[in-house]
């Protein structure tokens, strides 16, 4: 007889290396909507697209999109012992946002596009809210959906 893990078993597929990742990916692509279509108002899609060579606003979403998922699942792998409670959940997630406000648009944008670093102005306080905006929709996604199957 052969033992098999239970669905809440450690290491197990249910709250496993697997899952954490498509929750990752499923609360970057709720949370990337959300941050993509505040993007979209404030025309700042071409300007994502121009990472990849284009000026598409649809290139630039894309471009958003698949940073969106690598990152949500990115966070759900690393900080899943902090995403079983809402409070605690929320809390870092509104710190991942602004992490990611840091390295993305302050940092390697900039380096990537031939720009200042680390410049803040109105429109980077535009980003960081568009930022913490869409790490809070992945912790309001990946939360309950670890917490089921912790």
């Amino acid at each position: 007889m052969t033992a098999h893990a239970s669905p809440s078993t450690p290491g197990s597929e249910a709250t496993g290396f697997g899952w954490r990742i498509l929750v990752g990916a499923l609360g970057g692509i709720a949370g990337g909507l959300v941050f993509g279509a505040m993007m979209a108002t404030m025309g700042m899609l071409p300007m994502l697209a121009g990472m990849v060579g284009s000026t598409s606003p649809w290139v630039g979403f894309g471009v958003h999109m698949m940073i969106s998922v690598f990152f949500g699942s990115v966070f759900t792998v690393v900080a899943s012992r902090w995403l079983r409670t809402w409070g605690v959940g929320l809390l870092s997630s509104m710190l991942y946002g602004i992490v990611l406000w840091v390295v993305g648009p302050l940092v390697v944008m900039p380096m990537m596009m031939g720009g200042p670093l680390l410049t803040v102005d109105a429109g980077s306080m535009m980003s960081l809210m568009g930022h913490v905006v869409y790490a809070l929709v992945l912790g309001a996604v990946a939360v309950p959906m670890l917490r089921r199957r912790s």
